[in-house]
């Protein structure tokens, strides 16, 4: 059955750990901000084990804005703890990004189209326009990757490679998923698959892997979705979605990304300079042997 545009609620999945709940706050917040079906919004939180004050700061996007928060510990999921174990790790990228193979396995039945987002994100356009995009017959919509090329095929572009540098690559850093065809396409049990016999390994990270499993079957949505590490420059684009996936960061204190002073204000003053804290205390911390050794 095609999907039917209209009212009803917007399902809304983020995953993220406890040092990063100020990021996926800033990424809701800015849904929020920039839409007037508030009320409609679902957020799916699925996260490591949060501390008792940074889920009191999610939360408040219920009492600002009437949208509504729905907790999923993946520590209780045995199939992503599993798949944890498992997977090719990446040194920038936590597995935890591996639980979007999974997503349909413990979000509710009354979830079948569902918004992924990765938490480095700031949306600034209506998220129902994203929401109520057709599909056709395809399980997912994603916006090609301007460094799928390199990304996808390695060092040199390797032509013989897993993936084929000539075929479309998508970020799979925002998704919209039909959860029907999803399951069809059997997303968990081709993982399973390619762990198995080697393919992962040689992907190396979860977005390859999910290039491969979608391999021409895929819908390609509009660029302004997805724009990678913005600068200043793109302003002038009025994109719709903001991607930071550089080594800068807007929750950075001396940012020069594209849109970072909206972002902090976005994220809240008061947040932003705590998370700041919060993140120079873990630096300091981790240096800790390290100038003691000396």
């Amino acid at each position: 059955m095609p999907f039917a545009p209209g009212e009803g609620p917007i399902h809304v999945a983020l995953t993220f750990d406890d040092g990063f709940w100020a990021p996926a706050y800033a990424t809701m917040r800015s849904i929020c901000l920039a839409t007037r079906r508030r009320a409609d919004l679902v957020f799916h939180l699925c996260h490591r084990p949060l501390s008792d004050g940074h889920r009191a700061d999610l939360l408040k996007i219920e009492t600002e804005f009437g949208a509504s928060l729905r907790f999923y510990d993946l520590t209780l999921s045995r199939q992503l703890l599993d798949l944890a174990d498992r997977v090719p790790r990446h040194k920038r990228l936590s597995d935890i990004v591996y639980a979007r193979f999974v997503l349909d396995r413990f979000l509710p039945d009354d979830v079948t189209r569902l918004i992924y987002l990765d938490c480095d994100m700031m949306v600034v356009a209506p998220i129902e326009t994203l929401w109520e995009t057709d599909l056709g017959d395809k399980p997912v919509g994603a916006v090609e990757d301007p460094w799928g090329k390199w990304v996808g095929s390695g060092r040199d572009i390797r032509q013989h490679g897993v993936l084929d540098p000539a075929d479309p690559y998508f970020n799979a850093g925002l998704l919209l998923i039909d959860i029907a065809r999803w399951r069809a396409a059997n997303v968990a049990e081709k993982l399973e698959t390619h762990i198995s016999d080697g393919t992962a390994d040689r992907l190396q990270c979860s977005q390859n892997v999910l290039n491969l499993i979608f391999q021409g079957n895929w819908h390609r949505l509009d660029t302004l979705w997805n724009v990678v590490d913005p600068a200043p420059a793109h302003v002038s684009l009025n994109p719709y979605n903001l991607h930071y996936t550089g080594v800068s960061r807007p929750w950075h204190l001396f940012s020069r990304v594209g849109y970072a002073r909206l972002y902090r204000h976005v994220m809240t003053n008061e947040l932003f300079y705590r998370y700041w804290r919060f993140r120079m205390k873990k630096r300091i911390a981790k240096s800790a042997p390290f100038l003691k050794a000396r």
